[in-house]
C-alpha cells in the first residue's frame, strides 16, 4: 500500500485496484458479514469514543448517498466544484443507535441497488469524466471505487477491532 487512510479517497481507490467496478458493487461479502451480527452486537463500540457498528453502517451508507450523489452529478458533465462533509455531523445528526441493526442494514442494501441501477446506465466515456468534491478531483470511476474503498476499509475495522471483543 502506498497510501495511509489518512490520505483519504487515495487510498480508498487503492483498496480496490485491480477489480472490476460493476462486481465491487455487486458482492454481498460485506452484506454477508452484518446480517451475521447480533442487535447485541449492533450496539458496541470498540474503545471509549468510537462508533457502534450501527453507526458505521449508517456511517458507511451515508457515504455511499454522498458519493454517488458526485458521480451522478460529474458523470452529467456538471463541473460545479462539490463540498466536502463531516461525518461527525451527519452521525451525531442521526437516529443510527436508535434503529434496529436490521433496518440500517436493509438501508444500506437499498441504497447499494440505487448505487448499481446507477452503474449500469454510464457509459465507459462517463466513467471517465472528472470532478471535483472538497480536494480532490477524480473520474466518475475513482468516486466510486473511494465508496466501496470506503466500505472495505470500515469492514476490515468492523472484523478486526469489533468482532474481536
Amino acid at each position: 500500500m502506498v497510501h495511509t487512510v489518512a490520505d483519504g479517497f487515495p487510498y480508498y481507490i487503492e483498496l480496490t485496484e485491480g477489480k472490476d467496478i460493476k462486481e465491487l458493487f455487486t458482492s454481498n461479502d460485506t452484506f454477508d458479514l452484518l446480517h451475521c451480527l447480533t442487535e447485541e452486537q449492533g450496539n458496541i463500540s470498540y474503545a471509549p469514543g468510537k462508533w457502534t457498528i450501527k453507526q458505521l453502517v449508517g456511517h458507511i451508507t451515508d457515504h455511499e448517498r454522498v458519493m454517488a450523489y458526485r458521480a451522478f452529478r460529474f458523470s452529467r458533465k456538471d463541473e460545479t466544484v462539490l463540498s466536502g462533509y463531516d461525518q461527525e455531523v451527519l452521525v451525531n445528526g442521526s437516529r443510527f443507535t436508535e434503529l434496529p441493526l436490521s433496518f440500517l442494514i436493509s438501508d444500506f442494501e437499498k441504497v447499494r441497488t440505487a448505487s448499481n441501477s446507477f452503474i449500469e446506465s454510464l457509459s465507459p466515456q462517463q466513467l471517465q469524466l472528472k470532478g471535483t468534491a472538497w480536494i480532490f478531483t477524480l473520474t466518475v470511476e475513482e468516486f466510486l471505487r473511494a465508496t466501496i474503498g470506503h466500505e472495505l476499509h470500515h469492514v476490515n475495522i468492523i472484523k478486526e477491532r469489533y468482532l474481536k471483543l
